[in-house]
């Protein structure tokens, strides 16, 4: 039985571009926003860490080389965001790092007080 005669129609028979395989599939969609994912990773996170999670506040700017994130938390909860030696501060911004490199972005994130 030939697809002529069961009814299937190949994708060669259709004119439209919705089935057209010469068209170029844009994975770069235009009305994204940039730095969306390292930001709510970077809130994600200092939200679970801190005793205050309504006084987190996530900055971003926009820069050449990437993005910059302001981490602005409650004066009690400076020292659960930075941790002894820094080490928090150093895992958290690592995590945030790999968030934006997923965007194919640089992401530094600046403590804030």
């Amino acid at each position: 039985m030939s697809d002529q005669e069961s009814g299937v129609t190949s994708p060669d028979e259709f004119e439209g571009d919705e089935f057209d395989d010469d068209d170029e599939v844009d994975d770069d969609v235009g009305n994204r926003v940039t730095g969306a994912m390292p930001r709510a990773v970077l809130d994600y996170v200092a939200r679970q860490i801190v005793d205050d999670p309504e006084a987190v506040v996530v900055e971003l700017e926009e820069g050449r080389r990437g993005v910059t994130l302001r981490l602005h938390v409650a004066p009690d909860d400076m020292g659960r965001v930075i941790g002894r030696r820094g080490r928090v501060a150093h895992a958290i911004r690592t995590v945030v790092r790999a968030a934006a490199a997923r965007e194919g972005l640089d992401a530094q994130v600046d403590i804030v007080d």
